[in-house]
């Protein structure tokens, strides 16, 4: 598909929650960073299949298994092209990020003896850190923490110095969901190899907001979730190079990762379908390919520039609050800002923005031990995608200042 010239007005169309009020009030969705919107190619993709194509895959002779069959993997062909894969046998179908990282822990952490370690940043979501937590526990290795600067970047010297012979993975976030801090991946990668680790890069900020190629990464792996990037909840996707994932022993038993059964012992099928135990998520899988496909219809390098337009006016205009304090000033940073002010909760800002119409998020992010950096609680995250609007922005921001006299009062 041609990518379109870019008009965030035209995108907006095809999303039919932007067009709904809450509270009497035009929505204005800024989290979308925790989920995306859907377009209504995807919705009419999902209904299509549980309406004239709802059968199970792969074992079926009949009609309507082999149009699911078909669908099922034109998915997979469509986002190994997307991500620059080199074949649909290194894209995996997972439940989404969390599935995928845990995926890698249990299966390829069987090749980890004690002794070994695991670096991970300062910034990540716990899902980045606790099935590392978990394999070390089982494997007695050591999960290794590179340190941030209060800026929200990572300190590149203390990543030079932890690398050894003993690192053998380093699993890291590609853009953090807290922070919008975008990391050096391709830099860290090259290093990392140069000591013979694999890389895993968490992909679930970066694939809705960047165009991501994992051969020019020359990532490992590359993990991200469909409903982050204006797909279904509940799938996701594991990229692996292929003779990796080969060399990797299955992380679930059951039907379909199969090649023979008997009593005695089992013989496993061949990839992606060794990863892929029972039914999975046919219409997720099916749904994220028409998101991709929808993807591939935008200009990702307008959308990011956008995007960057939007964080940067957001953030400017925030930082004359009295009082206000931005988490995260990354120079290299996009479509996330979090912030906190000095005696006010970040829930009691998110509740009074809701009954506003604007949609933020508060809380820990999911990454407590960032929030225990910055010794705070949690923040308020205005999070952007290519359908917001700088109007949207103004908007909010006069929200968050009556919001604040309702506080402050």
């Amino acid at each position: 598909m041609t990518p379109q010239p870019f008009s965030v007005a035209a995108i907006r169309e095809l999303f039919p929650a932007l067009r709904q009020k809450v509270y009497g009030k035009q929505l204005i969705y800024f989290d979308n960073g925790a989920t995306s919107q859907k377009p209504q190619i995807v919705l009419d993709t999902l209904a299509q299949y549980y309406a004239l194509e709802n059968a199970n895959i792969h074992r079926g002779v009949h009609y309507l298994s082999q149009q699911a069959t078909s669908a099922y993997e034109e998915a997979r062909k469509t986002i190994q092209h997307y991500i620059g894969a080199k074949g649909p046998q290194e894209i995996i179908f997972t439940k989404g990020t969390t599935d995928s990282i845990n995926l890698v822990a249990f299966s390829f952490g069987e090749r980890l003896k004690p002794g070994d370690e695991i670096l991970i940043s300062a910034m990540e979501h716990h899902s980045n850190i606790v099935p590392w937590q978990l394999l070390c526990e089982r494997k007695g290795c050591h999960l290794r923490v590179i340190p941030i600067s209060k800026s929200g970047e990572l300190d590149l010297d203390a990543y030079d110095q932890m690398l050894s012979e003993r690192t053998k993975l380093l699993a890291i976030t590609h853009i953090s969901n807290t922070l919008g801090t975008i990391n050096p991946v391709k830099e860290l990668i090259k290093k990392a190899h140069q000591v013979g680790a694999k890389v895993l890069l968490d992909g679930a900020q970066s694939i809705q907001h960047l165009q991501i190629d994992v051969k020019d990464l020359n990532c490992d792996f590359y993990t991200f979730s469909g409903h982050k990037v204006f797909g279904p909840t509940g799938i996701g996707v594991l990229y692996g190079k292929e003779d990796l994932l080969d060399s990797m022993p299955p992380y679930q038993g059951g039907g379909d990762m199969i090649s023979k059964v008997t009593f005695e012992r089992t013989t496993y099928n061949t990839l992606p379908l060794k990863f892929e135990a029972g039914t999975p998520h046919i219409a997720g899988a099916i749904g994220l390919g028409s998101a991709i496909s929808f993807l591939k219809g935008i200009d990702m390098h307008a959308a990011a520039a956008h995007e960057l337009e939007l964080t940067q006016y957001a953030q400017g205009i925030l930082d004359t609050f009295e009082g206000l304090h931005i988490i995260g000033e990354a120079k290299n940073k996009t479509s996330v800002v979090s912030f906190t002010i000095d005696g006010m909760h970040p829930f009691d800002i998110g509740t009074l923005l809701d009954k506003q119409g604007i949609a933020v998020r508060t809380g820990h992010h999911c990454t407590q031990p960032l929030m225990d950096f910055y010794q705070i609680p949690g923040t308020v995250r205005a999070s952007f995608a290519f359908y917001n609007t700088k109007e949207e922005i103004d908007i909010f921001i006069a929200a968050l200042e009556r919001s604040i006299q309702i506080l402050g009062a």
